[in-house]
């Protein structure tokens, strides 16, 4: 099992849960984030004052999800989310040891099922 992390811009979190939904993904969690890398953050002015908002919203996305799944779901987070601009966002992949269904005590694939 892997864990995917995605750090992405927040109008293409819509495209992107559609997407998932599609491959069968239904089970995620989803974080409203701040954050900067290569983009920086912005200038902005408010009432006449110049300030600088140096950590930007995004959304962080995180599935558990079959190993033979990873491919495609990198793939269908790089499309949806995709502009071709600073500030896309990351994809992260992580070993998944085990995974417990709380309430059917299942383990493994079968508990993220």
């Amino acid at each position: 099992m892997k864990k995917i992390e995605a750090i992405i811009r927040p109008e293409h979190f819509q495209k992107l849960r559609v997407g998932l939904e599609e491959v069968g993904i239904s089970g995620l969690t989803v974080s409203e984030v701040a954050g900067c890398g290569k983009q920086k953050g912005q200038k902005g002015v408010f009432r006449g004052n110049a300030f600088e908002v140096t950590l930007l919203p995004k959304v962080k996305v995180e599935m558990i999800i079959a190993e033979e799944q990873v491919e495609e779901i990198i793939d269908l987070i790089s499309e949806s989310s995709f502009t071709g601009d600073v500030g896309d966002g990351k994809i992260f992949v992580y070993e998944v040891v085990e995974a417990v269904r709380i309430r059917t005590k299942e383990r493994g694939e079968k508990a993220i099922s």
